[in-house]
């Protein structure tokens, strides 16, 4: 099978939840502002998600753009497993292709997940550059989902405030603790992968 017969199309997130919460390691995908989604399909069948979101940590985006609105991440991304070696660099391509074409995008970010195993060969093979590595952090694991840390602050959000009553639950009765179904983990450093639409961005920030 080459990956030349599969089809990407831009989705809405509700297309896409299920299957990264199947298929992606952190089982998923809320808190994440996700204006661009995107499904691949081989003869209809869903066999890959991708989630371009607004970049998660404050105040990041100075270090690769000029202005906040220049900027998103790629936040999740996954297939099945089997497709051919090179369907994730297909996949990121075409969405890479529409980006330039559709918004104003001019920098795309993401993150490979060192503990996953994840070194990054995908955004090498798209092209992307390795700008160094993130400071490590803390995820907040809840019935095997990851979740950052600061979910349980983020009560304007319904799934925040639901995180929120869970943990003080577990703080007031001790209940979650003897079911280890709600904790906290250290991670380690994430490598940091930068890709540019915009040339005359790209000569400036590279």
């Amino acid at each position: 099978m080459s990956v030349k017969n599969y089809t990407v199309s831009l989705c809405n997130r509700n297309e896409i939840k299920e299957f990264i919460e199947t298929y992606h390691y952190s089982k998923n995908i809320n808190g994440i502002s996700s204006p661009y989604c995107f499904k691949l399909l081989d003869n209809g069948d869903m066999i890959g998600a991708m989630v371009y979101g607004y970049i998660a940590m404050r105040g990041v985006w100075k270090k690769y753009a000029e202005k906040e609105t220049d900027l998103i991440e790629l936040r999740r991304l996954c297939c099945i497993d089997d497709t051919p070696t090179n369907t994730e660099s297909y996949f990121i391509g075409k969405t890479l292709r529409w980006l330039r074409q559709n918004t104003d995008i001019e920098v795309i970010v993401s993150y490979a997940d060192l503990e996953q195993g994840h070194e990054g060969v995908i955004y090498k093979a798209s092209n992307f550059h390795l700008l160094g590595q993130s400071g490590g952090g803390r995820n907040l694991i809840v019935d095997g989902k990851k979740f950052h840390a600061r979910s349980l602050n983020q009560k304007e959000k319904p799934y925040g405030r639901d995180l929120k009553r869970r943990w003080e639950n577990k703080e007031g009765h001790n209940f979650w603790e003897s079911k280890q179904d709600m904790h906290f983990v250290n991670t380690k450093p994430k490598n940091i992968y930068v890709y540019y639409l915009s040339k005359k961005i790209k000569k400036k920030y590279l």
